[in-house]
């Protein structure tokens, strides 16, 4: 049996402008999802998705040749078909000469939690089809691919797209304030591809990308909380004016003391808030009771100099 893993992500910096070449922060996740892969005497593909609870919450077969789902119609079944056969179009030897394969996904977080459940499964495939992540994203999912860089880093990154090319490093956070960042959900799954459409038809300045970058890379060499928060309520300006929402602190929380910065598309998943754990009841109180610290999220090894 071959095991393989990926991180989820959190995008603290580059919503949207990342697609455009703004330089972003992200954060690779404690949670994530892992693929088994198991030989099998049966000539077909048994795939079982398990949530974090161990249950089944996907479960298909597929055909070994051109990987024809039995369902027909499933929509997630359809994509699944969709990713393994551009695995085996990047790899034309892939499961060419398998005789069966029982495949069991796992996640560690939940679905809703929109921490990447689809990102950690094209790195996870294609860790197992020995392919380039980040063309299988672009031939399947699309998308700017700072997630698949969080999914195979140990420490946050910073991300650009240079001539449609991902470039990203790890970075260091010389943050001695993160016992005040925490991770609220919003109780709701957000369409990325929503937002990317709101995106599109918006009208983005050079200078927005400018600003942007220009925020992730000073948040590098930020050293007080109050630095950080300026920063990101500066970018939650920024983004507002350009996809011409209100900020989720506007619109949900205008009462809280401290910053609340979305992660990612604006409108659900999780967003950042900042002040001490007890301050953190102002959330719960209003019905958003998954809280999580900093600590217990974010992959933060320190990378070598």
């Amino acid at each position: 049996m071959r095991k393989f893993h990926s991180n989820g992500k959190l995008l603290l910096t580059g919503e949207y402008v990342v697609l455009d070449g703004a330089s972003a922060l992200a954060f690779p996740t404690k949670y994530g999802q892992s693929l088994e892969v198991e030989n099998s005497e049966k000539e077909r593909i048994h795939w079982q998705s398990f949530d974090e609870k161990g249950e089944v919450w996907f479960e298909e077969f597929f055909d070994l040749k051109n990987f024809e789902n039995q369902t027909g119609q499933a929509e997630i079944s359809n994509t699944l078909s969709k990713i393994l056969r551009e695995a085996r179009n990047l790899n034309p030897d892939f499961l060419i000469k398998s005789d069966g394969i029982n495949i069991k996904t796992k996640l560690d977080f939940p679905r809703i939690w929109g921490l990447g459940t689809s990102s950690t499964l094209i790195n996870n495939i294609a860790q197992w089809a020995a392919v380039n992540p980040f063309d299988l994203l672009k031939n399947s999912f699309g998308g700017s691919g700072y997630d698949i860089a969080a999914a195979q880093s140990d420490a946050p990154i910073l991300y650009e797209l240079k001539n449609k090319r991902p470039e990203f490093r790890k970075v260091h956070l010389p943050w001695d304030f993160t016992d005040s960042l925490f991770f609220v959900h919003l109780n709701k799954k957000q369409d990325s591809k929503e937002g990317i459409e709101r995106y599109r038809n918006a009208s983005v300045r050079p200078k927005d990308i400018e600003n942007i970058s220009d925020i992730s890379k000073k948040l590098l060499q930020c050293r007080t909380l109050k630095d950080f928060e300026n920063l990101m309520e500066s970018h939650e300006k920024v983004i507002s004016e350009i996809i011409k929402m209100e900020s989720v602190k506007q619109r949900l929380f205008p009462n809280f003391n401290g910053i609340v910065k979305s992660l990612g598309a604006w409108g659900g998943d999780f967003v950042l808030a900042t002040g001490a754990e007890s301050e953190m009841d102002y959330f719960r109180n209003k019905g958003f009771g998954t809280i999580i610290s900093f600590s217990e999220m974010v992959k933060q090894k320190t990378p070598l100099l």
